[in-house]
């Protein structure tokens, strides 16, 4: 449910769920990592193809020899820039977690860190333990029997820091963004979005993938101990009330206006729209207290009403069985490991092999007490220069946009007044929090896995529970130091860059202005923008949903911004499917305007150093090498499974297409390549975009 725009679709190590005591040394047979990181993927002359040309496809002319030459690993679903930074990432995390794990006198953060990764590396005793550690959970389903008992059930699943059917969590008030309070939020949907349940899709590629869930279903509820016939008529039913779920959901694209992502109900209402889930009881079973919330998609919430009494109980507890099973599955032996991994990794994205245990432990590390890893990744790992001097980077970012905001042809003086104001209360984030929060009150040992994951789930939906009522921490972060990302969150007028991110080829203190302005430079600019993004747009300096814009204004962005729209939309990827414009508007109108406002940034540092850009470094100028740099960002191959699914789900077009569509509408690109009109990386007339 979070408003956070990713740069990309997060590469942020995700929550996993599983159990037990183990050495240092992996289970693999892995020796202690040693502090030497995996090398990232900087920019090199040598990369470029000189069969290929710039003016025709920036993306190819930088990115096609690398990409040929190193094509996806067995055991990813993409390759590139940002991939290879995650496993530097990883390979620091696992240095610091391995140390933890070895220390037995370990305290503090460090002792949280150590339980974990020590006792999920504990593959003997998790093999052993089978399905035992989730007969609790089993025995509790096959007990319910009423729609009360079913609404008891939820209730406590989210109490623990689970949930099913729908999401539930503390954000900040659109209309009063100073304080937090709760949003409940469509979810409960296997496979990706509504389509793949609701149409066949090309070449009945839903309809193929529809079958292969039943059939992952019907083995997973087999493992469990369910007799085939049963799982098979379980598997069944789970289909059919997530296809329910899908007709009651919003798509994605639907998802990207802020409408649709609140509705503010006071208790009572709510309580009268749902008598079959009374949201006070629920409220309760949490441990807050509030008079209303957000029920952000009351379509949904509808149907989940109507499904409590509609649906048999034997349908719930074949649904809940099964999500229970694949949410704890990395957690348990390799029999629900292997399954999850089956279907959701390789059949749906196409990832032909299991990450190393070691990647998979460190998951489950990461989703429960990430920030604490952060503490001992940042003491390591992030020097105070670099800190510096993005600071720098970022003041400077900051005056290129206030220059262009001053100077826009299009927008009123009116509604400029209001787009100052909010550039004027911006907040940077750099590197890792000011203050850290506190794990006082987490209890983990070094013999069980799963309670020790369990156990931090819990802890960490209460610390969020928590926050309702109270007003917005505005120190605290969404990503944790080691994360290879950046977001901007409308509701703080913030734009955050994690520790992780702040190497090449985004950032290299030792590297020249092209390349540091064309990359991290880039990526400031670009998340700036989302402040001014068709989303972000609708958030006032303050960060309140609040209408900030003449209507004169308003219709001549959006005459703007649907020529963008319409320039992505006749991007060809896969299989002839086109890349979804309206999906993607947000991030490419934000990459569009970081683009330009860091090329202006860049060439204002120029000027400063008495350089004009056309010096040679390498055989190229240093304004080519900023473009060059631009296109190394995005450096990017998929499996054809997973690029399928992103092309339905991922608000962020491919990396191919975002390589060239900024620079295709810049005349400081065509100018710094000599390309000529008529190119196809020159666009002019009503097919040049310009916004901000």
């Amino acid at each position: 449910m979070s408003l956070r725009k990713p740069l990309l679709l997060s590469l942020a190590i995700t929550a996993a769920l599983a159990a037990a005591n183990a050495p240092a040394v992996g289970a693999d047979g892995s020796s202690p990592s040693s502090t030497a990181l995996p090398p990232s993927s900087a920019f090199k002359t040598s990369d470029l193809d000189p069969s290929k040309s710039a003016c025709s496809n920036l993306a190819d002319y930088v990115n096609s020899r690398w990409l040929a030459a190193n094509p996806v690993p067995a055991d990813k679903t993409s390759w590139g820039s940002f991939e290879m930074l995650n496993e530097r990432s990883l390979a620091a995390s696992r240095h610091l977690v391995e140390a933890a794990a070895a220390n037995p006198n370990a305290s503090g953060v460090e002792k949280l860190v150590g339980d974990l990764y020590a006792s999920g590396m504990n593959e003997a005793a998790i093999e052993a333990a089978g399905v035992t550690p989730i007969r609790p959970m089993l025995d509790r389903i096959d007990a319910l029997k009423t729609p009360a008992d079913i609404a008891a059930y939820l209730r406590e699943e989210f109490a623990a820091g689970r949930g099913e059917v729908f999401s539930f969590g503390a954000e900040a008030d659109f209309k009063d963004s100073s304080h937090k309070i709760g949003y409940a939020y469509q979810d409960g949907l296997s496979l990706p979005e509504k389509a793949y349940y609701l149409e066949d899709g090309a070449n009945g590629k839903y309809k193929s993938i529809r079958e292969a869930y039943v059939a992952h279903v019907a083995r997973q509820l087999q493992n469990a101990g369910i007799p085939a016939v049963d799982a098979q008529k379980q598997a069944e039913d789970v289909l059919a009330f997530e296809t329910r779920l899908a007709r009651a959901s919003l798509s994605p694209i639907e998802l990207r206006d802020p409408n649709n992502q609140y509705h503010f109900v006071s208790m009572a209402d709510a309580d009268k729209a749902s008598p079959n889930f009374p949201w006070s009881a629920f409220f309760r079973a949490n441990g807050v207290q509030a008079n209303g919330f957000s029920l952000s998609q009351p379509t949904f919430f509808d149907e989940f009403n109507r499904m409590l009494v509609d649906v048999p109980a034997a349908q719930w507890q074949a649904y809940l069985r099964a999500h229970m099973i694949d949410g704890m599955a990395p957690m348990l032996s390799s029999t629900f490991a292997d399954e999850r991994f089956a279907f959701f990794s390789r059949t749906l994205r196409g990832q032909q092999q299991q990450k190393p245990r070691w990647k998979r432990v460190l998951d489950g590390v990461e989703g429960s007490v990430g920030e604490a890893l952060g503490q001992l990744y940042v003491r390591e790992y992030f020097p105070a220069e670099s800190k510096a001097q993005m600071e720098t980077l970022v003041q400077n970012l900051r005056l290129a946009l206030k220059a262009r905001l001053e100077n826009l042809e299009w927008m009123s003086p009116e509604t400029r007044k209001k787009a100052m104001e909010k550039w004027a209360s911006f907040t940077p984030k750099i590197g890792y929090p000011d203050h850290w929060r506190s794990w006082d009150g987490l209890a983990t040992s070094r013999g069980d896995y799963l309670g020790n994951v369990l156990a931090a789930a819990r802890f960490n939906h209460a610390w969020d529970m928590a926050k309702i009522g109270k007003p917005v921490d505005r120190s605290e972060w969404g990503m944790t130091p080691q994360t290879v990302n950046a977001y901007y969150n409308p509701l703080m007028n913030e734009i955050v860059f994690p520790a992780a991110i702040l190497q090449p080829p985004f950032f290299d203190p030792k590297a020249d202005p092209a390349l540091n302005y064309g990359g991290i430079g880039a990526v400031i600019g670009h998340e700036m923008m989302h402040g001014y993004d068709d989303q972000g747009s609708q958030f006032d300096a303050q960060g309140n949903f609040h209408n900030w814009w003449t209507p004169g204004d308003q219709e001549r962005f959006a005459a703007r911004t649907a020529r963008l729209v319409k320039q992505f939309d006749d991007y060809v990827s896969i299989d002839a499917l086109h890349v979804k414009g309206q999906l993607t508007l947000g991030e490419n109108i934000a990459d569009l305007g970081g683009l330009s406002v860091s090329w202006d940034a860049y060439q204002k540092a120029l000027r400063d150093a008495g350089r004009s850009g056309d010096e040679m470094i390498d055989g190229h100028s240093e304004n080519q090498r900023f473009f060059f740099n631009w296109a190394t960002v995005w450096r990017r191959g998929f499996t054809p499974d997973e690029l399928r699914v992103r092309l339905n789900t991922d608000p962020h077009a491919p990396a191919n297409f975002r390589a060239i569509g900024a620079p295709s509408n810049m005349a400081a690109f065509a100018e710094a390549f000599s390309c000529k009109a008529g190119d196809p990386m020159v666009r002019s007339g009503d097919a040049k975009v310009v916004i901000w």
